[in-house]
């Protein structure tokens, strides 16, 4: 291992002067920055050495891996474990592994700023790992080399649960880069290892390439590796801390702390610190104090193809940089760059300046000055704060100095003033307040610099509008806060909000009944269509019945006789405002049917007695619907049906009165099944053509298992079948010889449709 000193011209990083004044001082804010000692950034970069046969080339891959200095973490790797796997990202297998044991090292220490006291020691760790590797070159798949450690500093702002979060450093070595021999480019300079909250950022983040291909730089996925588990054998594994070999793509990314942070936005704040294409010059205005993942990444193309894709990780450490001296005032606008301010007033001529300079214990002398008409006018010498009356509108121009007569270190804030005319929001506004009809908006705001802006609040969600006199019709009633918001010329704004009430009775009042012929007894839904109401009015329905409801905006009604109902509704808003309707004969409540019916017959049905009569005793009916098993219908009164199924079957009668009332009744008719079987005493098998076999007959429709035996006196087994349409020919098994006369004793067996068990025994005799 060795051990190289930092070289002047590698501190040399484009930061700002300002950056430089406070770097290091922001260590007092994180002092995790002294205690940790984990990984905060890496890369991994190749170059071609050569072909050393056909269709073989050597190369040398280099790792830069930096971790914090000063703590109790662990070491860098040694062995650090690196794989090497083939295929595309989604279908690799390992390739090879190689365990480097030894690195180069080099301690990062940054300049000592300028007017900053109590600097701590800091600094970043880099190592440098190498190794070398002939590889064939590959026409369709990539080589991917990586490493994997776990894990960061837990102090890390921009993603979840940073301590159980590892790292991956790869690289893929495409076809392209293969046959061109390519090298990867490089990157130049580290990131600064502390940057300032609030001052500007400018770092340039470029890389070098030896082949001289187009680069371009952009932010990208950080990406995670490993866990938190330090104990063997998981030690090794991909949720270990030391995954060996290091697992194979595709690799999961960090989990960023959405929404506030992105890997396109890494550091947060709005607008965002952003990385330019084409330079790789990182700029912007942190404004988070914290520690944040940021990655970087370089592709680089030749002839409009893309030959490799440089990502270089690292952790950027935010810090509230405070200097000996630095001159601020509160502004009533955005600070337009650093110590200079602009103060915006509409009408108010007396300014106070709010003096922020810090550190105030270093301040020894303060001076306020500003240009009157060309004048300049020095106000209250060495008082911190001051008011001062400018003599009318217009821009001015001033300044807050600090040791500018003491020496040392001293600073100044520049002060720009633009006083504007004042701008008064008003309004006045008209409508009929028992009428539901639109509200008349008068816009009366004034201003000397000329009202050009308006924008209204009706006070419903979505409701607004620019013109400077609207008209606005309300849907709702209520107490509707308007609020109207004025700006001229100058941007110089105001705003003023009125509470309308806004309590109209519907012009007409609207009711739908969810139905207007009922049977008894009759549920009614009355939906109140009429607009605008809402709960605070006064809603009072007569349903004719002498039943009344009160205050429900659509209420159930149930009638319980017959007959036709007049329906009121009275209507009364919360200001007073009163509409009432009548609804003469609006309900009409008939009888309703009731179903019924016998079968004839009603008992004993099966396969031969399934025939019904089907006799209507419903009363009230006027229209008769038979549904008779699941594929006969009929309207006849009293039907005759005939059931060509065995089984359990539905039959629903469902009658209707002649006002459309309906009502039904259902029954259930089994149908059983019925088998039969008969056998005879005795046949003549003489080949005369009549009486020659011995079988049965019968009615076996939904039997199963059928099974005939027939046997001699010896009780030796002649005949067997499973199949009720066999016959015994006389024969021993219908092919063994004739045999002899006598009786023969046989035995049937089946089950019936239901699982019954059905059993025939009898004597069969042979004659010749």
């Amino acid at each position: 291992m060795t051990i190289n000193m930092l070289q002047p011209e590698y501190l040399n990083m484009n930061r700002t002067n300002i950056f430089l004044r406070c770097a290091l001082f922001a260590l007092v804010l994180f002092p995790s920055l002294v205690e940790a000692r984990h990984i905060i950034g890496g890369d991994i970069t190749y170059i071609c050495l050569g072909e050393t046969s056909p269709g073989m080339k050597r190369w040398r891959f280099t790792m830069h891996i930096y971790r914090d200095c000063y703590g109790n973490g662990a070491d860098f790797d040694v062995p650090a474990e690196f794989a090497i796997y083939k295929g595309s990202v989604m279908n690799n297998s390992l390739y090879s592994t190689f365990s480097i044991t030894n690195y180069d090292y080099t301690k990062l220490i940054p300049d000592t700023p300028q007017c900053v006291t109590n600097i701590p020691l800091v600094c970043v760790e880099e190592a440098v790992y190498s190794f070398e590797a002939t590889l064939p070159v590959l026409t369709n798949e990539s080589y991917f080399v990586e490493y994997q450690r776990c894990c960061r500093n837990n102090t890390i702002t921009n993603i979840m649960n940073p301590g159980d979060v590892g790292a991956t450093y790869f690289i893929e070595l495409n076809p392209a880069a293969m046959a061109a021999c390519n090298n990867s480019p490089t990157f130049t300079n580290f990131p600064p290892i502390i940057i300032c909250n609030n001052l500007p950022l400018v770092f340039n983040h470029s890389a070098t390439d030896a082949d001289g291909d187009i680069l371009v730089y952009s932010f990208c996925q950080a990406l995670a590796g490993g866990g938190n588990i330090t104990f063997t054998p998981e030690l090794y594994s991909c949720i270990g801390a030391k995954p060996t070999p290091p697992c194979p793509p595709p690799f999961d990314n960090v989990p960023y702390a959405v929404p506030n942070y992105t890997a396109q936005n890494p550091v947060g704040g709005d607008p965002k610190v952003t990385i330019n294409p084409v330079s790789g010059v990182i700029t912007g205005t942190p404004e988070i104090v914290g520690q944040f993942v940021v990655a970087v990444c370089v592709q680089e193309y030749r002839n409009g193809q893309l030959l490799s894709t440089v990502q270089r990780e690292f952790q950027f450490n935010v810090a509230d940089c405070t200097p000996d001296i630095d001159a601020k005032l509160s502004a009533d606008s955005l600070t337009i760059d650093i110590e200079e301010y602009t103060i915006k007033s509409c009408g108010e001529k007396t300014i106070f300046f709010e003096n922020k300079t810090t550190e105030a214990s270093n301040v020894e002398d303060v001076e306020w000055r500003f240009d009157i008409n060309g004048t300049t006018v020095t106000d209250n010498v060495n008082k911190w704060f001051t008011a001062f009356t400018f003599p009318d509108t217009g821009l001015y121009h001033g300044m807050l100095l600090i040791n500018q007569n003491s020496g040392g270190c001293s600073d100044t804030a520049f002060i720009h003033v633009r006083i504007y005319p004042e701008v008064n929001a008003s309004f006045t506004y008209d409508y009929d307040t028992c009428v539901a009809g639109p509200v008349i908006f008068t816009d009366q705001s004034s201003g000397e610099g000329g009202v050009n802006q308006w924008k209204w609040n009706f006070g419903i969600p979505g409701s607004s509008s620019i013109e400077q006199n609207p008209t606005y019709q309300y849907l709702t009633p209520g107490n509707h806060p308007v609020k109207l918001k004025v700006v001229d010329m100058n941007q110089c704004s105001d705003d003023t909000t009125v509470v309308i009430q806004w309590f109209p009775v519907p012009p007409v009042i609207i009711i739908q009944p969810s139905s207007y012929l009922g049977c008894v007894p009759a549920d009614i839904f009355f939906d109140n269509l009429s607009t605008p109401i809402d709960d605070s009015y006064n809603i009072v329905w007569y349903f004719g019945d002498g039943d009344s409801s009160h205050n429900v905006i659509s209420p159930n009604h149930l009638y319980d006789e017959e007959g036709i109902y007049d329906v009121r509704v009275e209507i009364t808003s919360p200001i007073g405002c009163y509409v009432d309707a009548d609804f003469p004969n609006l309900i009409r409540v008939e009888p309703s049917p009731t179903a019924n019916f016998t079968c004839d017959p009603d008992s004993a049905l099966s396969n031969f007695n399934n025939t019904i009569h089907f006799i209507d005793q419903s009363i009230g009916a006027a229209h008769w619907n038979w549904q008779l098993g699941p594929n006969f219908t009929t309207v006849e009164q009293s039907p005759t049906h005939t059931f060509l199924d065995t089984g359990r079957v539905t039959v629903r009668l469902i009658v209707t009165h002649a006002a459309g009332c309906k009502d039904s009744m259902t029954k259930e008719l089994d149908f059983r099944p019925i088998v039969t079987w008969y056998m005879p005493n005795a046949f003549t098998p003489n080949g005369d053509g009549t009486n020659d076999d011995f079988f049965g007959k019968g009615f076996l429709e939904g039997a199963s298992n059928f099974k005939m035996a027939i046997w001699n006196r010896w009780g030796e087994l002649v005949f067997e079948t499973t199949n009720p349409n066999d016959k015994w020919n006389g024969e021993k098994r219908n092919s063994a010889g004739m045999s002899p006369e006598g009786v023969y004793v046989y035995v049937v067996t089946f089950t019936g449709p239901r699982g019954e068990v059905n059993e025939y025994k009898g004597f069969a005799t042979l004659v010749r």
